[in-house]
């Protein structure tokens, strides 16, 4: 195939594990020619990186805080960013931008494979954009109501009504609050970023619930150590990145045949390699 060119973009973005798990795809491909890299951008730098990108570009992964006003500058938008409200994919074709998520199915793959995809009810923290994904998720794993729990429920509106959108029952408490809530049975999503869950921690623990935690690094984190000293399941985020950059290469490249195990091995090298090295 002729060379193409593929990104990650956001901001901080040095930090992204994508680059690890693109280049391993096409290396396993046999796509010679193609690279990825990630490139600093924030939200008023996108239109004009967009308008630069010529004919051999395939397609672009972003991150914070990139994923909502990627919306507006796509030509064509999936029904599921648009009712997402975000998009973390932005596929290149033909002089045309498509914008998609594949963080939804990131989600649901991640928590399918933890075993954590049929629980009694659901404690989702935080109210952001992965929250919104987090929420279409869940409506695709049959959830019929969630709980929302943020700092600022009156900020919360567009996120609940992401989940309502997808046929949720969504109620959403302050955090304070919803960390007395006992989960037997159930599961706390923490879409909160770095360390702003480790606060509460212990509270969270005590609800008696599993734990998926989207932060992938450092790992595993205060919250998922209370939680397994708790003798709750706790997954991180890990999953989630993995398989969203799966459906997103699917995307980029045309091919059905991305090879999981591989990405996942190399992904978990390079956060083994970090984590030696303190970063």
């Amino acid at each position: 195939m002729t060379a193409r060119f593929a990104a990650v973009l956001g901001t901080p973005i040095a930090h992204s594990l994508s680059p690890v798990l693109h280049r391993t795809a096409y290396a396993e491909l046999g796509l010679t020619g193609w690279s990825y890299r990630a490139i600093e951008c924030d939200e008023a730098g996108l239109a004009g990186f967009l308008a630069g990108l010529d004919g051999d570009w395939a397609g672009l992964s972003l991150t914070m805080p990139l994923k909502r006003v990627a919306l507006d500058l796509a030509d064509s938008v999936s029904d599921l960013a648009a009712g997402v409200g975000g998009a973390n994919t932005l596929v290149l074709s033909g002089g045309r931008v498509h914008a998609d998520n594949t963080d939804v199915h990131g989600v649901v793959t991640a928590l399918r494979e933890a075993g954590l995809a049929e629980p009694k009810s659901v404690l989702v923290l935080g109210g952001g954009a992965t929250a919104a994904s987090v929420l279409a998720a869940l409506a695709e794993l049959g959830l019929p109501a969630v709980t929302l729990a943020v700092r600022d429920p009156g900020r919360a509106d567009p996120t609940r009504r992401v989940g309502e959108r997808f046929g949720l029952d969504v109620r959403v408490l302050r955090l304070e609050e919803a960390l007395t809530t006992v989960l037997d049975g159930g599961l706390v999503v923490s879409t909160l970023p770095g360390r702003a869950a480790d606060p509460h921690a212990e509270a969270i623990a005590r609800t008696g619930a599993a734990l998926f935690d989207v932060v992938y690094a450092p790992w595993p984190t205060a919250l998922a150590r209370a939680v397994e000293r708790a003798g709750g399941t706790v997954t991180g985020g890990f999953g989630m990145l993995l398989h969203q950059a799966v459906r997103q290469i699917e995307l980029m490249t045309g091919r059905r045949d991305v090879p999981v195990a591989a990405l996942r091995a190399a992904g978990e090298r390079e956060l083994a390699r970090r984590a030696r090295n303190g970063g």
